[in-house]
Order: C-alpha cells, then sequence, then structure tokens
C-alpha cells in the first residue's frame, strides 16, 4: 500500500478532532495572504532554550482572537502526527 502526502506543503489548524481531544497541524493551508481568512495557516518560530520551537500563535489580524499554544507530538496508536500540545516539539536548525 503506498500512501501519498497531500498536494500542499502550507500548514494549516485543522479543526478539533473530537474523537482525539486534538488540534492537529495538517496541510492544504494557503501560503500568503495574511488576514481573518487564513488564520489558521500562521505559524512562528520561537527561541527555546538555545534551539527552536513551533507555536502556533497567529498575528497576522489585529482584530481576531486566536489560540495560542505550542506545536508538539501526537502519537495515537503507533502514527506521530504535529498537533497543539502544552510540551513543545523542540527543532534545531543546522548550517549546511
Amino acid at each position: 500500500m503506498v500512501f501519498r502526502c497531500a498536494q500542499s506543503t502550507v500548514w494549516k489548524l485543522d479543526n478539533f478532532d473530537a474523537a482525539l481531544g486534538q488540534w492537529l497541524v495538517t496541510t492544504g493551508g494557503v501560503e500568503g495572504n495574511p488576514g481573518p481568512r487564513t488564520m489558521r495557516n500562521w505559524f512562528k518560530i520561537e527561541k527555546f532554550y538555545g534551539d527552536y520551537k513551533l507555536v502556533f500563535c497567529p498575528s497576522v489580524c489585529n482584530f481576531c482572537r486566536g489560540l495560542c499554544r505550542d506545536v508538539g507530538i501526537f502519537i495515537n496508536g503507533g502514527v506521530r502526527r504535529l498537533a497543539l500540545s502544552d510540551v513543545p516539539f523542540k527543532v534545531v536548525f543546522k548550517k549546511v
């Protein structure tokens, strides 16, 4: 069986998955166009103990209120997925 990724590589925060109790990060977002219609597409990279972490806290709309949470790893049935979390997933960038 072959699984193919979605065509889009732009991340977005998906709708809350009540069955899993999670806000999952998926692909299919829209690149650019900051504003209320694309709020779920905006993630940040922030310093975190000498490394970095990914954060969902969009600031692309001055009058919109949204979630602000770290992006972490959610494991379900042995499958690891990105989701909003209280435990951030640490990211290290290396110069090549």
